[in-house]
């Protein structure tokens, strides 16, 4: 790891979807409050999790807007455990419907942000929830 002390952070765009507004805003916030940001982009969840372990990141950070939120997180959920790294702090941003919470949370999502969600309700939930000696 580059830097010892620095959260990292892995924001990424399972799947194809082309908006970029929100998770360039999230990750220039996460920048600023100090955190070391990865931008993935669109990958797909084998990547993410692929990228989780070769960056050896405590948080991961994806953004979803087309609507399939559950589908995109087991699958990254799934890679995770695979490749070892079932203990990142797991964040959620974007299309999220209020139905899907509940279960997203079981599956294993820590927090969840819909698109009104403030920049700094995010960088204080990471603030809050990661940290570099547990390893997410």
């Amino acid at each position: 790891m580059a830097n010892e002390d620095k959260v990292r952070i892995l924001m990424a765009k399972p799947g194809v979807d082309g908006h970029y507004r929100g998770i360039y805003l999230v990750s220039t916030a996460l920048q600023r409050a100090g955190f070391e940001v990865i931008y993935g982009g669109n990958m797909s969840p084998r990547e993410i999790a692929a990228t989780a372990v070769q960056e050896d990141v405590h948080v991961i950070g994806l953004s979803i807007l087309t609507g399939d939120a559950k589908e995109w997180v087991s699958e990254t959920i799934r890679e995770l455990e695979e490749q070892g790294k079932a203990n990142v702090l797991l964040l959620l941003g974007g299309v999220i419907s209020e139905d899907d919470t509940p279960k997203l949370r079981a599956m294993g999502v820590h927090g969840i942000f819909r698109a009104t969600a403030s920049l700094n309700e995010i960088v204080d939930f990471v603030r809050e929830h990661a940290s570099v000696e547990n390893g997410a």
